[in-house]
């Protein structure tokens, strides 16, 4: 590692070594210690925020604690006068007596003018005896069928809060609700008591930061923002769900805005009630000035850390230039001037360096002629040898130069968008380089298949649409090795003698496959085919043993060939019919596992 990192420090340009020296040095320290500083400011405000407004939500808890605790209290009173039960028991008999009933108990309307915290009181009996105003009610179906209601009634004597609409002026309000026994089986009453929602709206709203009330329902029972009344949490776009919890301090996404929530429970003092103080903030609200003297603080730094780098820049360059004019003629001499002469002030190391420099170029020169001189005759006398020896060169054209001749028109060709004609030379030069390779060992069926596929593609190109072949190679025999050039000589020749005296065009298909031990490879064409008496006179010649001039000598070759390597009943079998076409074939074996390619080899 270490090695490493010498050997990029010493490719590296004087120039950026300096710039680099000055980043680690200079530039790192300063904005780890202003990253830093400002990252502690920034906590110190957030956490002054945090105290704050845990001081206005405990505040505020305090507060909503005595309005809703002057409810708790009445309800208390009330439950337990025997007065209010006497008027909710008593069978009247005429609208007189439960009016004189009504007047002798003015208690509830003493206790709305009396509190200021209480908006009205609603008490529900199921004496239908009694007249319906505005604190004696009569509970008529839907108030029976309401979840508040009926919770009420199976537990008397506990009190709920909920959120419940009026059924007298329809607004809804935070209400007390606790079931009240009357001393009669039939006769059971739900006191509720609405609290001055207005009266927490007034406390809410002498906060800066959004804060709101809610109930167990998560219903918001109060607010310092007027849009939220009457309102759910569901209106809080909270990504993280924070203020659905039951208390704490959380940091969520709130309107699209990084905001801090402080949820502190609002107990009264008949114990838990499911309410909620829920106070929300903008990070970004608490941390402005921290930010403000962040941003200038980071201002003054990247200012003063420019001017650094322009100054670093300006002297890196004056030492870097002069490295860079030695550099220059340094070239200029390994070009071969020496003719060169450098003046670079200074007696620094560099203008050492350069005085050394010209001392070393005059002795050079001074070696150069010398060398020159003595050598000027055998570089005579090498030349005319060179002569004669690029004339031997020229005259030596093998097929390795033609492969190249045609791999450089190939390229031309694709360059000048024929690729058509790129395609048929790639193929050509393809064949060639096979032609090449081939050896005394063997090749694959596979590859044998893509040798004749090129010939077969470059003669297409020639014939055009008068020429169409198929290939049909079973998968089992294309790893099969035999001699090299056996199958091709046979589709040239259905090629060549398949399309004599045919305009209409000629259709060439090969198959091979391989079963039993044995490959049978087959050659068909639909041409002009061959007479009884030229097939005779082409058998007479592939089994003739002397080798005659002319003929079908590839035919011949391959009939040989097949009967050295595999034996006398392996040669050519030919099959033709003058207007229908002709059939080659011959059968081999597979050889077993040497002339069978392993497919895990190599």
């Amino acid at each position: 590692m270490l090695s490493n990192f010498i050997q990029i420090m010493n490719d590296m340009k004087i120039r950026n070594k300096l710039i680099l020296s000055f980043v680690v040095v200079v530039f790192v320290p300063v904005a780890i210690v202003g990253i830093f500083l400002t990252g502690e400011l920034r906590k110190f405000a957030l956490n002054n925020a945090l105290e704050q407004a845990y001081q206005n939500v405990d505040r505020i808890k305090k507060r909503s604690t005595e309005v809703i605790n002057v409810a708790d209290d009445l309800s208390y009173r009330l439950s337990y006068d025997e007065r209010l039960k006497n008027v909710a028991n008593r069978q009247y008999e005429s609208v007189y007596d439960v009016f004189v009933a009504y007047r002798e108990y003015p208690d509830l309307q003493q206790a709305i003018r009396m509190y200021k915290e209480i908006s009205n009181i609603r008490f529900y009996s199921d004496n239908p005896t009694m007249l319906n105003n505005w604190e004696f009610i009569y509970p008529e179906g839907e108030i029976r069928r309401t979840e508040w209601y009926r919770r009420a009634e199976d537990n008397i004597g506990v009190i709920y809060w909920d959120y419940v609409r009026d059924e007298r002026d329809q607004k809804v309000y935070l209400s007390l609700i606790k079931g009240v026994d009357l001393g009669s089986k039939d006769n059971l009453g739900v006191l509720v008591i609405n609290v001055n929602t207005g009266l927490l709206n007034t406390i809410l709203s002498q906060e800066t930061f959004d804060t709101i009330i809610v109930d167990s329902k998560n219903n918001i029972v109060a607010a310092n923002r007027p849009e939220l009344y009457g309102k759910t949490l569901a209106e809080i776009h909270d990504n993280n769900g924070a203020v659905y919890n039951a208390s704490g301090s959380y940091e969520s996404v709130i309107d699209d805005e990084a905001s801090k929530v402080l949820i502190e429970p609002l107990n009264t003092e008949s114990g838990v009630n499911g309410l909620r103080i829920i106070s929300i903030f903008s990070i970004d609200s608490i941390v402005s000035d921290a930010n403000r003297i962040s941003k200038l603080a980071m201002t003054v730094i990247i200012v003063s850390l420019l001017l650094a780098v322009i100054l670093i820049y300006s002297f890196s360059a004056l030492i870097s230039n002069r490295l860079l004019r030695l550099s220059k003629h340094i070239t200029k001499v390994g070009t071969g001037n020496l003719g060169v002469a450098m003046a670079i002030d200074g007696k620094d190391e560099i203008g050492q360096l350069s005085r050394q420099f010209n001392s070393m170029v005059g002795n050079v020169n001074d070696l150069m002629n010398e060398v020159q001189e003595s050598n000027e005759q055998k570089r005579l006398m090498e030349q005319k040898q060179n002569e004669i020896k690029f004339k031997m060169m020229a005259s030596q054209i093998n097929p390795h130069f033609l492969f190249n001749a045609l791999e450089s028109i190939r390229m031309e060709a694709h360059l000048k968008g024929e690729s058509e004609i790129a395609r048929i030379v790639r193929l050509l030069g393809k064949m060639m380089r096979s032609n090449l390779e081939v050896g005394s060992g063997k090749t694959t069926i596979k590859d044998e298949i893509e040798m004749v596929q090129c010939y077969l593609d470059i003669q297409k190109f020639r014939y055009e649409d008068r020429l169409k072949y198929e290939l049909q190679v079973d998968p089992d025999a294309n790893h099969v090795r035999i001699p090299p050039l056996i199958i091709q000589p046979l589709v040239e020749n259905a090629v060549i003698h398949g399309m004599d005296h045919k305009e209409e065009g000629t259709f060439i298909r090969v198959r091979v496959t391989a079963a039993e031990g044995m490959l049978h490879v087959i050659t068909e064409d639909n041409g002009a085919g061959i007479s009884l008496d030229r097939l005779k006179m082409i058998y007479g010649y592939l089994n003739d043993t002397d080798e005659k001039d002319g003929g079908r000598i590839g035919l011949r070759n391959v009939h040989v060939r097949l009967q050295l390597t595999y034996g006398p009943e392996a040669g050519l079998i030919i099959y033709s019919e003058p207007g229908t076409g002709t059939r080659i074939e011959f059968r081999i074996p597979t050889g077993g596992e040497k002339d069978v390619e392993s497919v895990n080899r190599g």
